[in-house]
Formats: C-alpha cells, structure tokens, sequence
C-alpha cells in the first residue's frame, strides 16, 4: 500500500470524516456550511478537512474569503482501486470454492 493510499485510509477511519464526505458528495461546501452539520467545534471542522485533503479524498479552493471544499474523485478512486483487488481476491476464492464443492456432490 502507498503512503498516499495510507493516508486516504487514514482520513476514512473517522466516522465523522466519512460523514463529511457523505455531505460534500451533494455539493461543495465552506467550512461553515460544512461545521452547521455538526455538533463541534468549527476549528474541530476544520482539522478533519485538513486530514481528508491530506488523504487527498478532498480539494479545497479559495473563492473571495471562503475556502470551499469539494471530493476529489481521483483520490477517490485510488481507495476504490485497492479495495477492487481484494473483491476479485474473495470472487477468485470462492469460486474455487463452489467448484470444489460441486465436486463433492457429483
């Protein structure tokens, strides 16, 4: 696994983390917009994006005074890449599996 890979795994690990991101896929939002969603600090907000943009699971772009955060899909998709390999790993198994089994049967 990449540090990068590691890194989006990190920002994962936190439940409130994977809700941010559940709140940035409907739309880009400011750290305000995204802090009325929860029950902590602004500044608390704020740590969890820098871990999600470190994670690379997010961008963030200065528009006037606001900073916006919106998912980067590229980021994303490396999660999604290295968690495919392991479905193809089980489906690989279980199939030798069944085939297994069918034999037994016969």
């Amino acid at each position: 696994m990449t540090d990068a890979t590691q890194l989006s795994f990190r920002a994962l690990a936190d439940p409130t983390r994977r809700d941010i991101l559940g709140l940035l896929a409907q739309g880009d939002m400011t750290i305000a917009e995204v802090a009325e969603n929860f029950q902590i600090t602004r500044a608390a907000v704020k740590k969890h994006l820098t871990i999600l943009h470190e994670g690379d699971l997010i961008t963030t772009r200065t528009s006037g005074r606001a900073r916006v955060n919106a998912i980067n899909a590229s980021g994303m998709k490396r999660v999604v890449d290295w968690l495919r390999y392991f479905d193809a790993f089980w489906d690989d198994r279980l199939a030798t599996l069944k085939s297994e089994i069918e034999k037994d049967t016969q």
